[in-house]
């Protein structure tokens, strides 16, 4: 069922929520959102994957971003959440992980709830995307990212959080390649 959030143009950029099954927080953990990082970093090298904006919050994430190659945004999306997914569930089995149980059972509830799911599902099936079609939108979308740990509490300022792109824009890090807007 369509949540009318889909992608239709492929190629221009998109605010996006990508968001773990029933809010769990898997990435809580460094690990995990390590993993996140590295496949984030991939698809801007490898798939065309342009990133302007992003925050990694405990039990989604947020982007804006578009496909800047000849890959659609969709296939980059899809091929980084099945990533994503895969080395997060064997991080949990082969990490120390005090909720291995309890994430791998609500992963597991989720799969079988879809036909389309083999034993785990990590990532909802959809892609919260909306189309950035001003400056002044990309700008909103882009100020809303970089608040999200700050409306959480966990700094006080959006420049403090590392796992997002106000950190990297003040130059106080790099760990995503990140586009020009």
């Amino acid at each position: 069922m369509s949540t009318g959030y889909q992608i239709s143009d492929q190629f221009v950029t998109h605010f996006i929520t990508l968001t773990i099954v029933d809010w769990v927080d898997v990435f809580r953990r460094k690990t995990y959102r390590d993993i996140l990082v590295e496949s984030l970093n991939f698809c801007t090298q490898q798939k065309g994957l342009e990133l302007f904006a992003y925050v990694i919050m405990t039990n989604h994430v947020h982007l804006i971003a578009k496909a800047g190659g000849t890959i659609a945004l969709s296939d980059i999306i899809r091929d980084m959440k099945k990533y994503t997914a895969r080395r997060t569930l064997e991080a949990i089995e082969k990490e120390p992980e005090s909720r291995r149980e309890w994430l791998l059972h609500r992963f597991k509830h989720n799969a079988a709830q879809h036909q389309r799911n083999s034993t785990y599902q990590v990532w909802t099936h959809e892609n919260h995307a909306v189309e950035i079609i001003s400056k002044e939108f990309f700008f909103q979308k882009s100020k809303y990212i970089h608040e999200n740990p700050v409306r959480a509490g966990w700094v006080d300022v959006a420049e403090d959080y590392v796992y997002s792109s106000a950190y990297q824009l003040a130059g106080r890090g790099n760990k995503i390649h990140l586009a020009q807007w």
